[in-house]
């Protein structure tokens, strides 16, 4: 009979609400990110006085919290209840999606209910979009910002927008010193790096995300620190957050009434398929250098590039090289580099389906 009330019924779930387990998911309150919450929001308390606002620059390895806590601000914005937050403007791009100076203005006019936007040339729509928004005051968040094919927008954003605070994201902070002159002269960013969750905070933040996520006493405490250890160990809290919903579909499957560490175990082997972004959100090209990545895993990056070339694909090393990088961060392959021997330095590349190890990540 035991075996029997272990079972989950018919129509019965572990899942409360399996929402905040979604990496877009925007929490009522970011633990562990309030100097940074703060810092960021002394850039945007001018523009609550009417004075122009301050700038800055996030930078730090991917799920530290940089895209959750900009955005809470951002939300925080539109429903604050006070006269001077109703003429803050808060525009949020991702430039993954939106990679050029024509996407994102008309991003921008979807947002603010321009629809006229049919045959009309970037330079119109910005001349739109700038009549608009300087009626107000603005908040900018690129996010992704190294994503940019151009930096056009930044530039056009600076200059002609009159109050503004602009807020760039990257995973890289050397990107900034790449910036081109003029944009860097008039951006003069604040620099603020988001640092990776520390052991107890790596387990906060996901303790908390599964109270919300599960019904109560659905985990196991040893279960429950097996993901967070895996976690920790990767460093990337979006991870934890797919180990969390792959571990009570696994339990699901199961009919169990409990998450347990097998759960948990069977969740952490399917991580070689765990990727941030869908495959089919990919840009072309992106799709295209996986797709030759694939076909030739475990070679060397500079190997791949001349199958890349050699297939017709138009990109310059440096390029080729950064859409690596980002395919890598989203885990749809992996990039380790091999110090010493005859070539020096050499960075093997292989694609996420003939990783056959957990530790590889």
């Amino acid at each position: 009979m035991g075996v029997i009330k272990d079972m989950l019924g018919s129509g019965e779930t572990l899942f409360r609400d399996p929402i905040p387990l979604d990496y877009d998911y925007i929490p009522k309150l970011v633990p562990y990110r309030e100097s940074q919450q703060r810092q960021i929001s002394l850039c945007i308390r001018p523009l609550l006085e009417g004075r122009n606002g301050r700038n800055m620059f996030i930078h730090g390895a991917p799920g530290v919290g940089k895209t959750v806590v900009c955005k809470h601000l951002l939300k925080a914005l539109e429903e604050e209840d006070i006269e001077e937050a109703e003429n803050i403007v808060p525009i949020y791009i991702n430039c993954w999606q939106k990679n050029t100076f024509y996407k994102i203005v008309l991003g921008i006019c979807e947002m603010i209910g321009y629809r006229f936007t049919h045959n009309k040339k970037s330079d119109e729509l910005f001349k739109i979009v700038k009549e608009n928004l300087n009626k107000k005051s603005v908040v900018f968040v690129l996010d992704e910002v190294d994503k940019l094919e151009e930096q056009d927008f930044i530039y056009n954003v600076l200059e002609e927008i009159y109050k503004k605070t602009v807020i760039l994201i990257t995973n890289y902070k050397e990107w900034i010193v790449n910036l081109d002159q003029r944009i860097k002269s008039r951006l003069t960013a604040e620099l603020m790096e988001f640092k990776p969750y520390n052991k107890q905070e790596t387990f906060g933040v996901l303790k908390d995300r599964l109270q919300y996520a599960f019904v109560p006493g659905a985990w196991d405490d040893d279960a429950f620190n097996l993901a967070a250890e895996k976690t920790y160990d990767m460093g990337d809290i979006r991870a934890g957050l797919y180990l969390l919903k792959e571990s009570g579909n696994a339990a699901e499957d199961a009919s169990s009434k409990k998450i347990n560490a097998e759960h948990v175990s069977k969740a952490i082997g399917k991580l070689e398929e765990f990727s941030i972004k869908k495959k089919e959100s990919l840009e072309d090209d992106t799709k295209f250098i996986l797709e030759i990545i694939k076909n030739h895993s475990g070679n060397k990056i500079g190997d791949i590039f001349k199958e890349y070339q050699n297939e017709g694909g138009k990109a310059v090393y440096k390029t080729f090289q950064r859409k690596v990088n980002k395919l890598a961060e989203d885990r749809f392959i992996t990039v380790k580099k091999i110090m010493g021997g005859a070539e020096g330095t050499t960075t093997i590349v292989k694609h996420a389906g003939s990783m056959k190890k957990i530790t590889d990540f």
